[in-house]
């Protein structure tokens, strides 16, 4: 899933930036999920913008991490 189209999906969930939506709610499967975010979090360029939690949920291993939800900075715009 290219970046833009994460994104809109992320603001389509949460309304804003910053806030925090389940990883579940992106409607992919485990495998995906798991894939998607591990390989925008090995970028720095786009990482910087992610912040993974770990709450209640579902639990997926994002870069080797245990994560259920995720919030983007309104900043990534600058990228994208």
């Amino acid at each position: 899933m290219p970046l833009r189209q994460l994104v809109d999906r992320y603001l389509a969930l949460a309304g804003t930036f910053g806030t925090a939506v389940t990883l579940s709610s992106f409607g992919l499967s485990a495998p995906e999920i798991e894939k998607l975010f591990s390989s925008y979090n090995e970028d720095y360029h786009i990482s910087r913008f992610f912040r993974f939690s770990n709450a209640n949920g579902t639990a997926y291993s994002i870069d080797n991490e245990p994560a259920t939800h995720i919030s983007i900075d309104a900043e990534i715009g600058s990228i994208l």
